[in-house]
């Protein structure tokens, strides 16, 4: 069986994605969480554009990679210059990498309005680049740049770019999309006649993702035969990103059949990781790896999936490492509360009078404009209590907040000082925010981290506020959601009132309790 290379581009091309800036400790890490999960191929930026990169060649050198080959990336040689005297060049190979990515011209739009040369001129470039470095020993990837829009507009002089970089030793052809707008089929028939003109050549395919395509082109161009697959592990790149391999991996392995590395359990745990390292947050819709991926709602959809899984499940959620997921709502009955019950307490059926009272409460709590669809974790805490299974980890002796305007040093505009027991001891502690809520979550975590150490890893990750309905004005009722992390799991929790401060404080307590009772944290002995 032909074997699929993986290779990640999330340090060179998702760096170039909005929003993205990586220190070089983010660099590295994300490098070792890559190597762990299984990539063939880590593409690490170009060593030669910016200081921080000189400093991740330098530092990566001390590390041991067990699956992954790193790449230093770089352009060819510029024009009427021979490779050996373009300092481009030279610190690509300074960088000390195996294997070296070499991006060329093949759309003769661009060798002629963009890089200000002639075809003949960009052939050369290619050839003598690829030429050098292969004689320095490295292996090259050639990225053919815009070949499909240069294959769209000149055919005969886009496989003329290709031919030289492989006549020039070229160990890899990678096919760009690099406009991301070349529709599936194109990319396929683009792909087959380059396979057909090189023979047992390693074909490879970089889509970008601005039509929404770039998973759907990237498969179709592995099923015409490309050998190796570029895209970023969350989809983050250039404008719309690029090709997503957390989904193009399982779909390669679970539904094509083909032989390609990746740890499929540990999916999940790696993209998850990886938003962490980027700092965004990981779209729950997101095939595969996001928390909505196995999440049913339906009572038709719950019935089926608890008799058969695959009834209403493409894949098993834990060949990904994801979990199956039930969702609460006003329309929730006793099969739906059940299934939620299936991994909390197992022993519960539908005639357990607690099942009963569990959906009474329920739709009592959402009538009040409690939401557990999205807030699994305080669905989990109520259950817990009906169950008479918990047992708090701290209680509220008293918070009190203020704000003042203008702000005294230009940025926190609120205080808040708070009393907790853990125990029977008492922890009293302030702290100052950019908001009531800010102060009040900082505070919190302050007073109990001197009992729970380990709350130092928990952040705030997301925080939304819902007017439930306006007919009181500024009184309104109000739903607070608050999703929370340690860098491992994320969880969801939710707090109704008429004053926000009181709903962002039930929804912040539950965050707490919810993961020192998950880490199964006890109570501190006197």
């Amino acid at each position: 069986m032909t074997k699929i290379e993986i290779f990640d581009s999330t340090l060179r091309d998702g760096a170039q994605g909005e929003g993205i800036s990586f220190s070089v400790g983010d660099k590295l890490s994300i490098v070792q969480t890559l190597d762990a999960f299984g990539v063939d191929y880590i593409e690490a930026g170009n060593p030669g554009s910016n200081p921080k990169d000189i400093e991740f060649f330098h530092r990566v050198k001390e590390m041991t990679l067990q699956s992954a080959r790193l790449c230093a990336f770089g352009s060819t040689c510029r024009k009427g210059t021979a490779p050996q005297d373009d300092p481009n060049v030279l610190s690509l190979l300074s960088a000390d990498t195996s294997s070296v990515v070499i991006f060329g011209k093949t759309w003769d739009l661009h060798v002629t309005q963009v890089l200000g040369t002639t075809l003949t001129e960009n052939l050369r470039l290619v050839a003598d680049t690829v030429r050098y470095c292969k004689a320095q020993g490295r292996e090259v990837i050639f990225d053919a740049e815009h070949f499909f829009d240069g294959y769209h507009n000149n055919p005969a002089y886009a496989m003329q770019v290709l031919a030289a970089a492989h006549d020039a030793g070229a160990d890899a052809l990678c096919l760009c999309d690099t406009n991301g707008g070349t529709l599936p089929d194109d990319i396929r028939l683009a792909v087959v006649k380059v396979c057909a003109t090189f023979p047992g050549t390693r074909v490879g395919i970089h889509c970008h993702n601005d039509a929404g395509c770039g998973v759907a082109s990237s498969l179709l161009a592995v099923g015409a035969g490309a050998v190796q697959v570029q895209g970023t592990f969350t989809g983050i790149g250039e404008r719309c990103g690029n090709a997503d391999l957390s989904t193009i991996i399982p779909a390669l392995k679970l539904k094509m059949g083909l032989d390609c590395k990746g740890d499929l359990p540990n999916l999940r745990h790696t993209a998850n990781k990886l938003s962490e390292l980027c700092n965004l947050p990981l779209f729950s819709g997101k095939p595969y790896v996001g928390t909505s991926a196995f999440a049913h709602k339906g009572g038709m959809h719950i019935d089926g999936v608890s008799k058969v899984s695959r009834s209403f499940e493409h894949v098993p959620p834990e060949a990904v490492g994801n979990e199956r997921r039930f969702l609460m709502s006003e329309v929730s009955g006793r099969t739906t509360v059940l299934a939620k019950l299936a991994t909390l307490a197992p022993e519960m059926n539908k005639d357990s009078p607690e099942v009963a009272e569990m959906v009474k409460t329920l739709k009592e709590m959402e009538h009040e404009g409690f939401q557990f669809e999205a807030a699994d974790a305080s669905f989990e805490l109520m259950v817990l209590r009906t169950l008479k299974r918990y047992t708090p980890h701290f209680t509220l002796s008293m918070y009190r907040i203020s704000g003042e305007y203008p702000f005294p040093d230009g940025e926190q505009s609120a205080s808040a000082m708070l009393s907790v027991q853990v125990d029977g001891r008492q922890e009293t502690t302030a702290a100052m925010g950019n908001g009531p809520v800010h102060a009040l979550d900082t505070a919190l975590r302050k007073a109990l981290s001197v009992f729970y150490p380990e709350l130092n890893k928990v952040r705030l990750t997301d925080y939304k506020v819902r007017v439930l309905t306006g007919r009181a004005a500024t009184a309104s009722t109000v739903r607070v959601l608050i999703e929370s992390s340690d860098g491992e799991t994320s969880w969801t929790t939710v707090g109704v009132s008429t004053d926000i401060i009181a709903a962002s404080w039930q929804a912040l307590t539950d965050s707490i309790e919810y993961i020192l009772h998950k880490k199964e944290v006890p109570v501190p002995c006197l």
